[in-house]
């Protein structure tokens, strides 16, 4: 949780789908992992991380607040700790007890260093390589946890100084880790104070993924000031979609000094979109932040404005949390795409400055538009938008004909069936009620040779 200009951290505490796929997986994993630029567990099937950072590291008595978050409907905890170099150390036995916790509390536990905050900028913060230390201390206590624990490096890597050395010195903590063993999906903070404003970690995180052995990297953005208008957070976010780069959103707030987070977007993009997110914090702010507590004091008792709004709001945790099946024992019905991303690099131009334009949603029950996000020798990633007419819809159905022998492989977000040229793509439980105006997306894998023209789309409510 930081500034866009540098407020020190020293004065902070803080810091889906369902899938569709024609064709089988490649292999089984060993735990969580990334696929088709989204989280999924081991069976395939995704998780979508709706959760609270918690900061045990300055509250290690807190042992209820992981069974209380769950209680609120949590399917994921962000766990603040520290490698010694700034806090008190949480060594193995207390690690391990956090992880048991989150297990016992039926949560994704995504743990972080939090020691590397603000380095480069800030006098006291550790380095990337350091954290790497502590997590290659804590091997005996983290192996054979993949399905439920995330290692999230070191929170804030970098502030306003340095940054330009965040690539190269991810890229090394990652293949550290590899190195030593770890299989785990690994979360990659952003620099900036975690806000990214220069666009380092958006405009290298290409690089930074293909560096990793595994390819099971998840890259998360904090959302403060920095955020505060729509057109920033879904121009940011949809970078990384359209890259096939998998992002969420480690930290965000409904307030901060450096300015006014806009979290009504940050929810209903997210939502929309299938992205993850951890919401800071559950409590134990001070330095003049107190009001990102979610609830006072930590009793569960007394949720806060902030902790009303993100538990119990429109797109918050209670309306749109989902247990992982790790501990429901749910199986999926579905696998995810097992096609890797197209490699190229995302854009580096600068997010807009103005919002987007408020063009009155169609008259119809609904309209589609049909994109290619990336082509490559023999294959394509497609996504199609739905957007709902002036009457809404309760359900939709988008169908088109290839013209040049395309086909689609496996698809997400939506149900797809072939029947020869003819592609018919129906909306699945969570995106097929739409308000007037509002849009949805599906993706899809396909082949192609010669030709890979965009069809004309034809969309239907029912």
């Amino acid at each position: 949780m930081k500034t866009r200009l540098g407020v020190a951290a020293a004065t902070l505490l803080a810091l889906v789908a369902s899938i569709v796929v024609l064709v089988p997986p490649a292999h089984a994993a060993v735990g969580l992992h990334i696929s088709g630029g989204r989280l999924v567990e081991a069976n395939g099937s995704p998780l979508v991380l709706r959760g609270v950072n918690h900061a045990h590291t300055w509250y290690a008595s807190q042992t209820s607040s992981f069974a209380n978050i769950k209680s609120l409907g949590a399917n994921s905890v962000r766990v603040v700790l520290s490698n010694g170099h700034r806090w008190t150390r949480n060594d193995a036995t207390d690690v391990a007890n956090v992880i048991s916790l989150c297990k016992a509390s039926r949560l994704i536990c995504v743990l972080e260093v939090h020691d590397t905050t603000g380095y480069g900028e800030e006098g006291a913060a550790a380095t990337l390589a350091s954290a790497v230390d502590y997590w290659i201390s804590l091997a005996s206590v983290l192996r054979g946890q993949e399905n439920y624990v995330i290692i999230n490096i070191g929170n804030e890597p970098f502030g306003n100084s340095g940054y330009q050395n965040w690539t190269s010195h991810t890229t090394s903590a990652v293949q550290r880790l590899r190195t030593a063993g770890f299989e785990h999906t690994i979360m990659v903070d952003a620099p900036n104070w975690g806000q990214d404003w220069t666009f380092t970690m958006r405009d290298n995180a290409q690089s930074v993924w293909s560096a990793d052995p595994a390819r099971n990297l998840l890259f998360s953005i904090h959302m403060y000031g920095v955020f505060d208008t729509a057109a920033e957070i879904s121009d940011y976010l949809g970078r990384f979609r359209s890259a096939g780069l998998p992002i969420a959103v480690g930290e965000f707030g409904h307030n901060h000094s450096d300015g006014n987070p806009d979290e009504d977007t940050i929810l209903s993009y997210t939502q929309q979109h299938g992205i993850g997110w951890l919401g800071w914090s559950w409590s134990g702010n001070s330095g003049g932040v107190e009001y990102l507590d979610m609830v006072t004091n930590f009793n569960v008792d007394a949720l806060t404005s902030w902790g009303q709004r993100l538990f119990n709001g429109a797109n918050g945790i209670r309306q749109t949390a989902r247990e992982a099946t790790i501990y429901s024992g749910a199986t999926p019905t579905t696998a995810p795409p097992t096609t890797a991303p197209p490699t190229t690099a995302p854009p580096t131009t600068a997010p807009p400055t103005t919002a987007p334009p408020t063009t009155p949603p169609p008259a119809g029950a609904c309209s589609a538009t049909y994109t290619i996000v990336g082509q490559w020798q023999g294959g394509f990633q497609g996504e199609v938008r739905v957007t709902a007419g002036g009457s809404g819809t309760t359900g939709w159905r988008v169908v088109w004909t290839y013209a040049n022998g395309q086909t689609v492989n496996q698809a997400w977000n939506a149900t797809v069936t072939r029947n020869g040229s003819q592609v018919t793509a129906t909306n699945v439980s969570y995106n097929g009620t739409l308000s007037p105006g509002q849009s949805t997306t599906f993706g899809f894998i396909g082949s192609w040779t010669g030709t890979n023209s965009i069809p004309p789309v034809a969309c239907n409510a029912l």
